[in-house]
């Protein structure tokens, strides 16, 4: 684009384009900070203990994060909209439980397996109802359905555990392994691979994102923004669904009173990694990060003999520490900037 000057000639004009953001300013500062965390707590239980490294160890605590990455993936979509699911655990014994159940009065394996997944699917599309289409904030309705769905699992198995046959092809999903890795962790391998896709590269994530950064300017454009919401809470569901499956087949039964306190391992995995509190900002891969930080110090911890009971409060007190992180991010990077910016 030009003008004219006084004398008819053409002047050009300056034309500014907006420079792309560089990797460092699309980098999330907070997911660098707990990579680094991480690394440290590896290091720290290597040399703290000889059979931390030991490949039947890393098998093992790829085994016990995969339902916390599983599901934590799905969380991701859940706060990143700006919402909050609390009944993810309650979800995970429900299923466990009635898929024991279902199992010993006679039904095929792959029966309960599909009935399993819609279960999950179902409570969450329950809560995401009531959320996004009755206006009832994700937290009051979870917290609620946190409640009822333990409680109708326990009324249906009075409190006992629910033993699973052994020759079922159910309890063979708990023992399957590949190149030495158990179903679950590679389960949990693949639903992080999609997540990210979904994330990252499909309009439904960038509806998620959208939603929980400015949802007033999403609806305006035309997007469904209650059903985004929805659907969020529903695959939080499924994914509730598939841990609670993987988790009675592994141990070879269903209990209503399993998965207590999931719900915190799960958001402590997801905040941990980088995702913002305040919705507008998930990762996928600092979910994955979260996930095997919170596995890695139940795991050390007990490897180290320190009391089970020490666990959670180590937990609640990291998870604390990285909220007052998240919610403080945006000095997180000019730190990092004048530190590596340093001779």
């Amino acid at each position: 684009m030009t003008t004219t000057t006084s004398t008819g000639s053409p002047a050009p004009t300056a034309v500014r384009l907006a420079r792309p953001p560089s990797l460092w300013a699309r980098t999330n500062k907070a997911t660098l900070v707990m990579a680094a965390v991480t690394l440290l707590v590896f290091v720290f239980f290597s040399v703290a203990d000889a059979d931390f490294l030991t490949f039947a160890n890393v098998s093992n605590l790829a085994t016990q994060v995969a339902p916390t990455l599983i599901v934590g993936v799905a969380m991701t979509f859940v706060i990143t909209a700006g919402q909050i699911d609390l009944s993810v655990g309650s979800i995970v014994a429900f299923v466990s439980a009635v898929c024991a159940q279902l199992l010993l009065a006679g039904w095929d394996s792959s029966v309960v397996l599909l009935a399993g997944l819609l279960m999950g699917l179902g409570w969450g599309l329950v809560n995401g109802w009531f959320t996004a289409y009755q206006g009832i904030p994700a937290f009051i309705v979870t917290l609620a359905s946190l409640s009822v769905v333990r409680g109708v699992a326990l009324l249906r198995t009075e409190g006992f555990s629910v033993p699973i046959a052994s020759t079922t092809f159910f309890a063979r999903l708990g023992e399957a392994r590949w190149l030495g890795f158990s179903l679950s962790a590679w389960i949990g391998l693949v639903v992080t691979a999609l997540g990210l896709v979904l994330l990252h590269h499909t309009r439904f994530g960038q509806y998620v994102i959208g939603i929980g950064a400015a949802e007033e300017s999403v609806r305006r454009a035309g997007v469904n923004v209650r059903l985004v919401k929805m659907a969020a809470l529903g695959f939080s569901g499924l994914a509730a669904g598939v841990a609670g499956i993987l988790i009675a087949a592994r141990l070879g039964s269903g209990s209503a009173n399993s998965a207590q306190g999931f719900e915190l391992t799960v958001i402590a995995a997801v905040v941990l990694g980088g995702t913002s509190l305040l919705g507008g900002r998930g990762t996928i891969v600092g979910t994955l990060i979260g996930a095997i930080l919170t596995g890695m110090i139940a795991n050390g911890l007990t490897l180290m003999s320190v009391s089970p009971y020490l666990t959670p409060i180590i937990t609640g007190a990291v998870l604390i520490l990285v909220i007052w992180i998240n919610l403080r991010g945006r000095g997180i990077g000019p730190l990092l900037r004048r530190i590596t910016s340093r001779p």
